[in-house]
């Protein structure tokens, strides 16, 4: 078993975003050490998974990339620094629980003095959390997500690179903007930022915490078919809802139906309904358009 005791092996980053995924790598070693003392093993592996394919891989890998091919040779180091430390340590607390495939994988990504099963287990916590960084890059990470919410629910290409407008930023987010342009516009697929005093007709709201952004896509979409395809698609859902809504209430199928087909209907049913939700906002998206 992994032995405790390692520490981190380099000095604090100067860039904002290798101190967050630092710091929610000291978050997650804390939660795997919490869960695996009191064998809740579901819930190591989910807070690993979460962490390495929402986390790192998710955002830090794509953050990291107009590091490693623009930045000066000084940012490239240390976000190649960062990278390789983040990599060891999903590998190494990963280990518990996928004990072959890390053993394989640590022995392939370096050059190490011993297998990881003789590895020291880290010792690192909440020390290495930086709420500036958290705050920053968390705003990052909202802000993108909403563009691409507000892209994918109005059909915009995924692929079109399409203006942005602010109308209103507090002082946090004019510096988280102004940190990580290049990162927001590369992952939201944003080619410019203009400042307005109001929102011009066409454009859909996107509020974050400090601000008001709007992305102004009527040009760019076919508004009148775009709410006749969401129409029809409710329209679709809705009759699926009832359905399933009465075999649900008929206490002939509760009482007849095996326990894993009633809550299979029922799931059917919740995700449904999920999908009608989001169908329904996309639509109130489309009647600020007009």
């Amino acid at each position: 078993m992994v032995r405790p005791a390692r520490t981190v092996g380099f000095h604090r980053p100067d860039i904002t975003v290798n101190r967050w995924i630092i710091g929610e790598t000291a978050r997650v070693r804390e939660i795997v050490d919490l869960s695996l003392a009191e064998f809740r093993f579901n819930e190591a592996a989910n807070a690993l998974y979460a962490f390495v394919w929402g986390k790192v891989c998710d955002w830090y890998v794509e953050f990291s990339k107009p590091l490693l091919m623009d930045g000066t040779e000084t940012e490239r180091a240390e976000t190649r620094a960062t990278m390789a430390w983040v990599i060891d340590q999903c590998v190494i607390l990963l280990h518990p629980i996928m004990p072959f495939i890390t053993e394989e994988l640590w022995q392939t990504l370096g050059q190490r003095d011993k297998m990881l099963v003789h590895a020291d287990w880290p010792d690192y916590g909440a020390a290495l959390i930086d709420a500036d960084a958290d705050r920053e890059i968390n705003w990052v990470i909202a802000l993108i997500e909403a563009i691409r919410s507000a892209r994918a629910q109005v059909n915009v290409p995924a692929g079109l690179q399409v203006p942005i407008i602010v109308t209103d930023l507090d002082a946090a987010g004019e510096d988280a903007w102004r940190h990580n342009e290049a990162m927001i516009k590369r992952l939201a697929r944003i080619d410019s930022l203009a400042r307005s005093d109001s929102l011009p007709r066409g454009a859909i709201t996107i509020p974050v915490e400090g601000g008001v952004f709007a992305l102004p896509v009527a040009d760019l979409i076919d508004v009148a078919a775009e709410k006749t395809r969401l129409e029809k698609a409710v329209s679709r859902l809705e009759k699926e809802i009832t359905g399933l809504r009465k075999r649900l209430d008929n206490p002939k199928f509760a009482e007849s139906a095996p326990a894993d087909v009633v809550e299979e209907t029922r799931a059917n049913l919740h995700a449904r309904e999920a999908e009608e939700a989001k169908l329904r906002d996309a639509l109130s998206r489309l009647a600020e358009l007009v």
